[in-house]
């Protein structure tokens, strides 16, 4: 069982609900050990959008990250998130932070 650290933020429509459905979609990874508390957190590069909602989920999971990746980027087209340009606004963003040891710059 690997210890995976996985992000989680969103800047448009309805945050809460879209976390706790993208936390929701998560448990299927594995076992949710701990979610953090919500944060609001203004954004980074393109400055002209509205701030985020953000925390980080810690889940102990028997997936490899490259499965653990794919899973992340389905639950966001599935919440409707868009990819239009980089730091764009979007509904959801999901990010493997770490995996076990090994810190991941996603």
């Amino acid at each position: 069982m690997a210890t995976a650290a996985i992000g989680l933020g969103a800047n448009l429509g309805d945050r809460i609900r879209t976390l706790r459905e993208a936390v929701r979609r998560l448990a299927a990874l594995g076992h949710i050990c701990a979610v953090s508390s919500l944060y609001e957190t203004e954004p980074v590069g393109f400055r002209e959008q509205p701030s985020f909602l953000n925390a980080v989920i810690r889940l102990e999971t028997t997936h490899r990250s490259g499965d653990i990746l794919r899973e992340l980027l389905t639950i966001e087209a599935d919440l409707g998130r868009e990819r239009t340009f980089r730091n764009a606004p979007r509904t959801l963003d999901l990010d493997l932070l770490l995996l076990d040891d090994i810190v991941l710059d996603t």
